[in-house]
């Protein structure tokens, strides 16, 4: 799914997936404290314009341009503002020791480049900062309520110890939560039924 593809999807009038926040992110920020978090692979705006409302300062990444013009106008109808920058994941100039928080929300990237769009993500965060994620596991794969049709763009728990393994190398961070769980989506028109996730959360110390 290219970047032709998500324009397409993006440009349609509604919001495909709607306006209401990601449930887990939102558990996740209302429980902390007001910092600055990067959101790569935002889409339509939905995360971004919650944790803004919240009083975060918040950097979003994706490469279409039809989403960035949803998320802003999201915004803008909810009072609030939000940073957006259109770039490729694996190419995006991503600060160093910049973020409390980063939100990985069903951004399912290919093996080739998830090792190193991950490691970047590592080194934006400050000194206990966290990553959070919720992504669709292999057994998504039976399931019709969104993500991906291809396993090797699904998650499990080896992917995701491989991929964040910066974190437990000398003591550098560590897993505060990795767990595959079965919920029940609504979230617009593209995640909708049972599904099948994995959510993790890391801490860089």
């Amino acid at each position: 799914m290219d970047r032709e593809f998500w324009n397409s999807r993006y440009s349609e009038d509604h919001f495909i997936y709607g306006v209401e926040p990601n449930e887990f992110f939102k558990q996740q920020i209302d429980l902390s404290d007001a910092g600055k978090l990067l959101l790569p692979g935002e889409g339509e705006g939905r995360n971004a314009v919650y944790a803004a409302s919240k009083g975060w300062v918040v950097d979003a990444v994706d490469f279409s341009e039809a989403a960035k013009n949803k998320a802003l106008k999201l915004a803008e109808s909810k009072s609030v503002k939000i940073n957006y920058f259109i770039s490729d994941l694996a190419e995006y100039n991503y600060p160093t020791n910049e973020y409390d928080l980063v939100g990985l929300f069903f951004v399912h990237l290919s093996p080739s480049i998830r090792d190193l769009v991950h490691s970047k993500i590592i080194k934006s965060l400050k000194s206990g900062g966290r990553i959070i994620l919720e992504a669709f596991n292999k057994n998504q794969i039976n399931n019709n309520s969104g993500g991906p049709k291809d396993i090797q763009l699904l998650y499990d728990e080896k992917d995701i110890l491989k991929s964040f393994s910066e974190l437990l190398r000398n003591s550098t961070g560590e897993i505060l939560l990795l767990k595959n769980t079965t919920i029940e989506l609504s979230e617009g028109d593209y995640h909708k039924g049972k599904a099948d996730v994995i959510r993790f959360i890391g801490l860089k110390k």
